[in-house]
């Protein structure tokens, strides 16, 4: 019996392929699927099944292609006005054979109406069961979001009490084997490791440890999630699969020629770091770093949008490549070759952003200018901590959308925890012709170390 973990690092999803004996099982694939295979002819099994716990909002299912690779058949959860048309249904107490392991099938709604959970259990060493499969109903150290049904809110907040407390009857030997870890937008408060047991969970697990079911259902209702909106777009293509997705996923170079003629209405992503963005960047492009793509780039992308990426290299434009395609962003048509300094030893046009650093900020709000602004791009519960007085706030996410409530002709300093998510904010108000604007450096972070007072 094996169970192996498959990270999708950004997104921080989980997926397992498990099996013993020549048969295996995939359960919540990504959309570069072929790892699964690649793993399982390894250990000299074929995938037979494949598993969803739900339907995801934040990364584009695999299971559709990963069942025409390898025959392998899909299951999904029940769900009376949703239907998944590439899976089979399956419900409570059905049950798959894979050598010695059983999985047994659970209705754990709450997350989503069709989540399932699967407990794990091997026939060598007794009745309980060895593991479960959570999907997004319980993570280690929190459990799962229960926002997508604002109409039912305290019903579906109900459901996921219940669910856990099923879970939990497996007992306190089972290790917890969950969808998504730490960095997810899947949950608030997760534990930055990827093992533990319902025992365990049971002991530390602030949600878990509510007893009381009202009390449960209160504290979910007063949770803040923000809800990108391409999580829609992931809605409607885990209902009837994505395109296929050709590996790997490595877009043309394009020299400066053939970049200007693809150029047009393309958006351009700089995919490298903050501070090279910050030096020197082509007029018009978002600065977004690959490592942050995952979390940001559903909010401001359209689907229809054709890509073109400023990479350090090819490797990070495939890396920056790979991370939209996970999100059903399959537009990008190459990157820039040589980058930005070959790119202006040809003359080409750039530009820099200017930065400033905390007594700048401190002599600003201290002299208050009528026509300057420091604007806040942290999340709301990051606001609710601690904020600098005189600060407006915009969610970064929602910066696009909000940014006609600015006046383009003020002086903008942004700023975040640290400096790049108001990277990416302040690369979307140039964009859009906001031309004085600085990102402070160090942002809260810094404001903070430094000693200046923050409010609640």
């Amino acid at each position: 019996m094996f169970v192996e973990k498959i990270k999708t690092e950004g997104l921080a999803h989980l997926s397992w392929l498990i099996g013993d004996g020549t048969e295996a099982a995939v359960i919540d694939p990504r959309r570069d699927c072929a790892v699964y295979a690649e793993m399982a002819h390894r250990r000299g099994c074929r995938i037979t099944h494949i598993f969803e716990t739900h339907r995801n909002e934040d990364l584009v299912s695999g299971a559709p292609d990963l069942a025409a690779i390898t025959g392998a058949r899909v299951h999904h959860g029940p769900d009376d006005k949703l239907d998944v048309t590439y899976a089979e249904t399956v419900r409570e107490g059905d049950h798959f054979t894979f050598g010695g392991l059983t999985l047994c099938v659970m209705e754990t709604p709450g997350h989503t109406d069709d989540s399932l959970s699967f407990a794990i259990y091997d026939k060598a060493f007794g009745e309980n069961a060895v593991g479960v499969f959570t999907g997004d109903t319980l993570f280690v150290g929190d459990v799962g979001r229960t926002d997508f049904y604002p109409d039912r809110a305290r019903n579906v907040a109900g459901d996921l009490f219940d669910s856990l407390q099923k879970i939990c009857a497996l007992g306190d030997q089972a290790i917890i084997y969950p969808a998504h870890g730490a960095g997810s937008v899947c949950g608030n408060n997760m534990a930055d490791r990827e093992f533990s047991t319902i025992g365990y969970e049971r002991q530390t697990n602030p949600m878990l440890r509510m007893n009381d079911r009202d009390a449960f259902i209160d504290t979910k209702l007063i949770e803040h999630h923000d809800q990108p909106p391409y999580f829609r777009l992931m809605e409607e293509i885990n209902l009837e699969g994505g395109p296929r997705l050709e590996e790997p996923t490595v877009p043309p170079a394009f020299g400066p020629k053939a970049w200007q003629d693809a150029a047009g209405d393309a958006t351009i992503l700089d995919v490298r770091g903050v501070a090279a963005y910050l030096g020197a960047h082509l007029p018009g492009a978002i600065a977004l770093p690959d490592d942050m793509i995952p979390a940001f780039a559903g909010w401001f992308l359209d689907p229809l949008d054709a890509i073109l990426l400023v990479a350090n290299d090819a490797d990070q434009a495939s890396c920056a490549s790979r991370h939209l395609a996970r999100i059903g962003f399959d537009g990008v048509k190459g990157f820039l070759t040589p980058s930005i300094t070959g790119w202006a030893a040809m003359s080409g046009a750039f530009q820099s952003m200017p930065v400033v650093d905390v007594p700048e900020v401190a002599r600003r709000l201290d002299e208050a200018p009528d026509d300057w602004t420091l604007l806040d791009v942290r999340g709301k519960d990051e606001l609710a901590e601690e904020r600098i007085d005189g600060a407006q706030h915009i969610y970064v996410g929602e910066i696009a959308e909000k940014m006609r409530e600015l006046d383009p002709q003020r002086r903008y300093t942004v700023m975040c925890k640290s400096g790049a998510r108001s990277t990416i904010a302040a690369s979307m108000l140039r964009r859009q012709d906001f031309k004085q604007v600085d990102v402070f450096m160090g942002s809260m972070s810094a404001w903070k170390a430094a000693g200046y007072p923050v409010h609640s």
